[in-house]
């Protein structure tokens, strides 16, 4: 069955190319004009990736996004049309996994579309095997009162469990399985995102910000994921 993108896009000629090259890709590919349609498609198709523009009518992208996120892990790649950094931070603060910015290429747009959705792939597979697992002891690594269960995929806080969002739970055990090295945002973003994704390395510090706030007793002070100075993190546990 073809890969499914929902194309959120309120501009009649930029959606119809959208759709049309995506199609031509082989993807199943359904298409909305505003925010309120696109929370309902989204919803009633779950697609594997969606493509969310962020001016829209009766909803704007960022609120789209914020909404979804809570209800699905679906990929999403926002576009604007201003390349602006508060744009791109915002967007990944509500969820989104890639950004770009109009004007753009096809070429660009499929290939990130692509890395995306071998993301997703990846991560299906990666949860479908430690459910076929046939109960052999649960690997957990333990870190005083933060307790990581590979198998499980689970991440416990003091007996109780976290909500973490895919990346945020890939992120943290690539800092577990790393525990007192220094780790470049570089070196982060290659091993986590994977060396075809196309983003900066505004996307780690992100992602280590809403880790913080979820691991840390005081995220203002870290002592699990501290920042080393003009290199990038260390992860003390």
């Amino acid at each position: 069955m073809p890969e499914s993108v929902l194309i959120v896009e309120d501009e009649p000629s930029l959606q119809e190319t959208l759709a049309y090259n995506l199609k031509k890709d082989g993807y199943q590919v359904e298409t909305v004009g505003d925010g309120l349609s696109a929370l309902e498609a989204a919803r009633r198709i779950k697609p594997d990736l969606i493509i969310l523009d962020i001016m829209l009518p009766k909803m704007d992208g960022f609120e789209v996004a914020r909404i979804l996120r809570k209800e699905m892990t679906t990929a999403i790649l926002m576009l604007t049309a201003r390349d602006d950094e508060i744009d791109r931070v915002v967007g990944l603060e509500v969820g989104a996994d890639d950004y770009l910015t109009k004007p753009f290429s096809m070429r660009e747009l499929l290939a990130r579309v692509k890395a995306q959705l071998r993301r997703t792939r990846m991560l299906r597979e990666e949860m479908q095997s430690a459910r076929d697992v046939s109960a052999p002891p649960h690997e957990t690594l333990t870190f005083g009162n933060l307790v990581i269960n590979i198998t499980r995929r689970e991440v416990v806080l003091d007996g109780k469990p976290l909500q973490l969002k895919p990346k945020e739970y890939e992120l943290l055990l690539f800092f577990a399985e790393h525990k007192s090295q220094m780790l470049s945002r570089e070196f982060i973003l290659e091993r986590v995102w994977g060396w075809d994704f196309i983003g900066d390395s505004r996307t780690v510090d992100v992602h280590v910000r809403w880790l913080r706030q979820k691991i840390e007793l005081d995220s203002s002070v870290p002592t699990r994921i501290v920042t080393v100075r003009g290199g990038g993190y260390r992860f003390e546990g």
